[in-house]
């Protein structure tokens, strides 16, 4: 098993990503757009939905901004992360939270949050391309055995680039967004400062990328229907599949 993800339990990572490296993602308003467009269109209403490795809560907090009235679960294994999630959803939304501290790359996980499924739509952004590939095969049959019948499954990722020219155009899009966010909050942090810090970060070894194609074919053999990548950027990729409805 691999633990390099372990990093990331750590609170200076944890606000690093947080305050920078997050708001520096490419085409993040477009993501959440995006996510926003599948759920608003597959599901009439969203009564419960889990948001999984949440980090500070971002993507069930979009969800939150369209069904003020849904149940959501954050789980992260990261104490900083749970902590951030739970002073942004408190501040803005009132409703019926649950902050859960769990490492999900134990099966055991589900036991955690069996008792608020089924959901109406499972989350996750940019937390399972940690996992072996075992694992992440794993961990979307868990998913799926959470959902509701016609519940909606995203998956918002850092995947595998199919060749070295594309890792590098990703790598060097990264950089510069970095260096222009940086440059919005006058850190004075020159372009081949922040390439380097960019390449020798140190979660880099916990990163186990998957091509989104091989991701996809996992979940279509789990079961999942409108299976799809909804949206790539090099190696930024928003994909997910539906689980189906019972048949009378």
């Amino acid at each position: 098993m691999n633990n390099n993800y372990q990093v990331w339990k750590t609170a200076e990572l944890s606000q690093k990503y947080l305050s920078g490296v997050r708001s520096a993602i490419p085409l993040a308003t477009e993501q959440i757009e995006i996510i926003l467009r599948i759920i608003q269109t597959t599901k009439s209403q969203v009564n419960n939905f889990l948001d999984l490795g949440c980090g500070d809560g971002i993507l069930g907090q979009a969800i939150l901004s369209q069904y003020p009235n849904s149940q959501g679960v954050f789980l992260d294994f990261s104490e900083a992360m749970i902590e951030a999630a739970k002073s942004k959803v408190a501040d803005n939304y009132q409703g019926n939270f649950e902050f859960i501290t769990q490492d999900y790359s134990l099966p055991e996980w589900i036991n955690k949050v069996h008792r608020k499924a089924p959901f109406d739509v499972v989350v996750s952004g940019f937390s399972i391309h940690h996992q072996p590939d075992s694992r992440k095969q794993e961990i979307y049959q868990e998913i799926y055995q959470l959902l509701k019948p016609g519940g909606l499954f995203l998956n918002l990722e850092h995947v595998a680039s199919p060749s070295k020219l594309i890792g590098q155009l990703f790598d060097e899009l990264f950089v510069d967004s970095l260096y222009t966010f940086h440059q919005s909050q006058n850190t004075n942090k020159s372009r081949a400062e922040i390439h380097q810090q960019y390449y020798n970060r140190p979660d880099k070894k916990a990163n186990i990328l998957a091509p989104v194609e091989t991701q996809c074919d996992w979940l279509r053999e789990i079961g999942f229907i409108h299976v799809d990548c909804f949206l790539k950027l090099f190696e930024i990729a928003l994909f997910g599949g539906i689980k189906p409805e019972l048949k009378v």
